[in-house]
């Protein structure tokens, strides 16, 4: 109980640790000050998704012209974020905290988001871990070997889940948390008077938000935490995902109202590919072909990047590159040459368009990425001196969608079905980041897999041979991979579980909003 609020939640190991009377209070304050204003706000999403199924398209706001045209700038990067030319991410499992913060990455994000399935056993150790980390206390024994920090580690930032998630084993009046709260106010109640003290600060990374009134609600969540804490203010800092579509139209707003918080935008690109799908899957004009032919060079993915870098430099703001989603293969040579070569162009193409850093989700891909980095900054830090005066992308560009024809592939719809299934299925058992064919899936691509899929069947889309697109075909995929899988060793149960879930998401007559929303009822 927390004054008139009544708060109660599960029981499982190191919650007494995570959950102590202090930061629960927190966490009611959190809920009490700020839960109705979220809900506000995604009822506003709602709203906003019914004028686009009805025709309209995101343009740049007009009452926020000001803003746009106006003479500001974000503070300078503070300590620990001064250099960003390597990020490193993955979930805040233990050995995976200390590989990372080892890794000679600049960063390691540790993410409670995509990379995570959000069972109670994951949030709480992974809270667990990151006091562990910032303390430099963390190590692990697996029975081969003993991992612990070294003295060179990378700074470490979190990323929260999103503002649609809820966290139902924490409930307020009976009712779930919201998630994004429960994480961020987790991590910030035991960690960020401890970071500061150890010379850097509570950073955040944080994920899809679709416009600047979200960003907005950030910033006054950072001020409540800050006054709570007994914090300086600017002491929190955020660099925010730009990972929707309608955020690429609000980039400069989001940064604005983020204010004296805000430190940098990141291209998200596998999870703005799925806002695309998602935010026009009405609109037969916007029917992506198979993911492996939405690159970065296709026009408006292209547009987005460059606008991302030249706002982000316009504001001093730095600007991080996505992550490639290519992973090397230790037991097969050849796979990692060809993985290495694939992220080399990567980045080096991040680099070539001025980006300040970017993201991988593998140790080995570290250096890299630095080379190509170090190749274009040489002594600099950073490319913020870059400012892209040859950039201009207008809300055409950022909605140019053109495709050569016969992109639909059956290899797209069958590597759609398997990913989905496979990932699905991983994610049930609590891994949100898993090596596919090679690949660094999470629930970004997951949900690309499963769009995709939605928009094929509803527009009727046709393979190169003419055959149309149906549910009998998906099913039939479907039921051979099943089939497949269950030869392979995997869990039968489980496996139907997943079935249902992407049937659920990719064959709905509606397409539901996000696939994790679906998948959260069965885990635990």
């Amino acid at each position: 109980m927390v004054g008139s609020t009544q708060i109660t939640y599960d029981s499982g190991p190191e919650v007494g640790r995570v959950l102590t009377p202090g930061a629960v209070s927190l966490l009611g304050s959190l809920h009490e000050t700020f839960g109705t204003r979220r809900e506000e706000l995604l009822a506003l999403r709602q709203e906003y998704q019914a004028r686009m199924d009805a025709g309209e398209r995101p343009e740049f706001p007009p009452e926020t012209r000001a803003v746009r045209q106006g003479t500001w700038s974000v503070p300078s990067a503070p300590p620990g974020l001064v250099d960003r030319r390597v990020e490193i991410t993955g979930p805040a499992e233990r050995k995976m905290v200390i590989n990372a913060l080892n890794s000679k990455a600049s960063v390691f994000m540790a993410d409670f988001e995509d990379a995570n399935a959000p069972t109670w056993s994951n949030m709480v150790s992974g809270q667990a871990n990151l006091i562990d980390a910032v303390r430099r206390e963390i190590s692990l024994d697996d029975g081969e070997r003993h991992y612990r920090l070294e003295e060179d580690i990378a700074t470490l930032v979190v990323r929260p889940r999103g503002w649609h998630l809820p966290e139902r084993h924490f409930r307020v009046n009976g009712r779930p948390m919201s998630a994004a709260l429960f994480d961020f106010g987790l991590y910030a109640f035991h960690n960020a008077q401890e970071t500061i003290r150890r010379g850097f600060g509570p950073y955040f990374y944080l994920p899809k938000l679709e416009n600047y009134l979200e960003a907005r609600l950030w910033a006054d969540v950072f001020r409540h935490t800050e006054d709570y804490l007994g914090l300086q203010r600017g002491s929190i800092r955020a660099t925010v995902l730009i990972e929707t579509i309608t955020a690429a139209f609000q980039m400069e707003e989001i940064l604005y109202e983020l204010g004296e918080y805000a430190c940098g935008l990141n291209a998200g690109r596998w999870d703005y590919i799925f806002s695309v799908a998602k935010c026009f899957h009405n609109d037969p004009a916007f029917l992506l072909p198979d993911r492996s032919a939405v690159g970065m060079d296709v026009p408006f993915m292209r547009s987005y990047a460059d606008l991302l870098v030249q706002t982000c430099h316009r504001r001093g703001a730095y600007a991080i590159g996505g992550m490639a989603a290519f992973v090397p293969n230790r037991s097969q040579p050849e796979v990692t040459e060809a993985a290495i070569a694939k992220v080399s162009k990567d980045k080096r193409q991040e680099a070539e368009r001025g980006f300040d850093g970017t993201w991988v989700a593998h140790p080995d891909l570290v250096p890299v990425a630095k080379k190509e980095f170090e190749a274009k900054l040489g002594n600099r830090l950073n490319q913020l001196d870059r400012m892209r005066k040859d950039v201009d992308v207008g809300a055409t560009d950022l909605l140019s969608f053109r495709f050569e024809p016969g992109g639909i592939t059956r290899q797209g719809l069958e590597t759609n079905v398997s990913v989905g299934l496979r990932y699905l299925y991983s994610w049930l058992r609590g891994r949100g980041a898993v090596a596919i064919d090679n690949l660094m899936e999470d629930a970004a691509t997951a949900e690309i897999s499963r769009t995709q899929i939605w928009q094929w069947l509803h527009h009727q889309a046709k393979l190169p041979d003419g055959s149309v697109i149906t549910e009998e075909l998906v099913s039939s995929v479907l039921g051979r991979t099943e089939n497949d899988l269950v030869a392979a060793g995997y869990d039968a149960k489980i496996l139907q579980a997943a079935r249902g879930v992407f049937e659920e998401t990719a064959l709905a007559n509606e397409m539901p909003p996000f696939l994790t929303l679906v998948a959260y009822e069965l885990l635990d």
